[in-house]
């Protein structure tokens, strides 16, 4: 490959970087941050904690790649590299591109035929699922979800019969609200764990169903946040609306009260509870409307 005027093409690499432990840094890191001739940085601060904590002293041009100037400087870097330069592309934690900016680049470089490579490093998605307790075979990562909260309810309905285990990050100021949304869809009783800080000094892993450990947030939670949610049950059988309210029926005859007899009825059936719910108000609707 060759860049522009004759001139070999640089090399993109996506270095993974400490998710909290920096004795976590994998040993590339340091020999990468020193040689670079461009290092691409989510945070310019946050590097240079990093290299004085690597007691390294980078050579290249450092410029600032976040998510609000991504779009601008991505034809910049993309130029560097046609032109022969090592570009490195560090975010403030984890794997470039993941949940972090690096996309675009990596799309923009790959157009142009330019390699790109990797320096594997920690990453709090990998780490999480390790540590849950929960089926590691199939999983699937969905990021984080939507702030709004018709959006987000949106969203893991759409995640809901997924039978494969899901990772998702949120911010600690959302995990409560996000927690109840999940255990509203899901069903309380799906397992679930909330893990906090990993790596760091007040590394928490929280284990429990997700009814539990929606009021558990409720009283706050500090730190980087990831959450792993069991899959789906297999559905054992498929129950029209009619054996739904039904069954919903048996159990508020017998003394529950509606919404935990929705919530029983759900997580038997291996259904959203918003699905039992639905199926109950058009009964109740129907009944009112009459013949």
């Amino acid at each position: 490959m060759t860049g522009t005027g004759g001139t070999a093409a640089g090399i993109l690499v996506l270095a993974g970087t400490p998710i909290g432990d920096i004795a976590d840094a994998p040993p590339r890191l340091a020999a990468e941050l020193a040689g670079a001739d461009v290092i691409a940085a989510e945070d310019t601060r946050r590097l240079r904690r990093l290299t004085q904590g690597l007691d390294v002293q980078p050579t290249g041009r450092v410029v600032s790649y976040f998510e609000g100037n991504e779009s601008a400087r991505t034809p910049e870097l993309v130029e560097a590299l046609v032109g022969g330069a090592r570009v490195l592309l560090v975010t403030d934690a984890g794997m470039p591109s993941v949940s972090d900016p690096g996309y675009r680049l990596v799309a923009a470089a790959v157009e142009k035929d330019i390699k790109v490579t990797a320096v594997p490093g920690p990453s709090a998605v990998l780490t999480a699922l390790a540590l849950s307790g929960l089926p590691v075979d199939r999983f699937c990562f969905e990021g984080f979800l939507p702030r709004k909260a018709g959006e987000r309810l949106s969203r893991l309905r759409e995640v809901g019969d997924e039978r494969r285990t899901l990772v998702f990050f949120e911010a600690p100021h959302r995990l409560d609200d996000t927690l109840a949304a999940m255990a509203e869809v899901f069903g309380a009783e799906r397992r679930a764990a909330v893990c906090r800080e990993l790596t760091k000094t007040y590394e928490e892993v929280k284990r429990g169903p997700l009814g539990d450990l929606a009021v558990w947030a409720a009283e706050g939670v500090r730190g980087e946040i990831t959450v792993v949610v069991e899959g789906a049950p297999e559905k054992t059988e498929v129950l029209g609306p009619e054996e739904l309210v039904r069954r919903v029926r048996v159990r508020e005859e017998a003394g529950e009260r509606r919404k935990e007899a929705i919530a029983a009825v759900a997580a038997d059936a291996g259904l959203p509870k918003r699905e039992v719910f639905d199926a109950v108000v058009a009964a109740k609707n129907a009944e009112r409307a009459g013949p």
